[in-house]
């Protein structure tokens, strides 16, 4: 025998689907509007139109993952969480030269969904890291020059893999991030900082020249001075 659902009930339940379908939309245009193809920040700009973007988090904070979602969800919805949040803390103390002139930017909460609080620091490192995807570190972007770019499209989970190869390999290939040659890598300290998440030094060849497209001969590693100037 059927169960009656109420009007209201079907309501939301549809309600949810579209707007977990489409949540990250409204962050997509936002991107489109005030970050270049290279990644740069129009800061300046943004900081006058704010409404849209803190209209997005609500978004977010209202419809986090369930522990059903698929981990393609979960690693969009955060991703684009940690970025669309480093934004807001940039336009929330702008003008300023560089992220770290703020006190404490990734250990203060600053973000809540399901009755947890959360700072960057705890996305990074309690959530994406867990995830078992070392280029996550290619997709979150800390504001700084250094950083691997911020895309200016927002993540989604039907697109993700395409999308986090893009930015992977567009780290790696970029000569102000990382030198690559067969026999000599100079690299970001993102893999110096985070080295266990991309394995062993094996692994982390192996990674490094599957995405930047190098052959690599037993090459020496050094790291590169990390610019923590603004992405602007």
């Amino acid at each position: 025998m059927m169960k009656y659902i109420s009007p209201l009930l079907l309501f939301f339940f549809c309600f949810s689907a579209i707007a977990q379908k489409n949540i990250h939309h409204r962050w997509n245009n936002q991107l489109q509007k005030y970050v270049s193809e290279a990644g740069t920040v129009d800061y300046k700009s943004w900081q006058n139109d704010q409404e849209n973007l803190e209209a997005y988090l609500e978004t977010l904070a209202q419809f986090p993952p369930s522990e059903n979602s698929s981990k393609n969800h979960k690693l969009a919805y955060w991703i684009n969480a940690y970025n669309a949040l480093t934004v807001q803390l940039i336009l929330k103390n702008y003008p300023l030269k560089s992220i770290k002139e703020i006190k404490s930017p990734w250990d203060n909460p600053i973000f809540s969904t399901g009755g947890n609080q959360y700072s960057l620091g705890d996305i990074e490192h309690k959530i994406l890291r867990k995830m078992d995807e070392p280029r996550i570190h290619f997709a979150i972007n800390c504001a700084s020059a250094s950083c691997p770019k911020l895309l200016n499209s927002a993540f989604q989970e039907k697109q993700l893999e395409q999308q986090l190869v893009e930015v992977t390999q567009s780290f790696l290939k970029d000569p102000t991030k990382n030198i690559i040659q067969p026999d000599q890598l100079e690299l970001s300290k993102i893999f110096l900082w985070f080295g266990k998440d991309f394995g062993s030094k094996a692994d982390l060849l192996s990674f490094i020249a599957k995405f930047s497209g190098v052959s690599l001969d037993r090459p020496k590693i050094d790291y590169l001075t990390y610019d923590w100037s603004l992405n602007e």
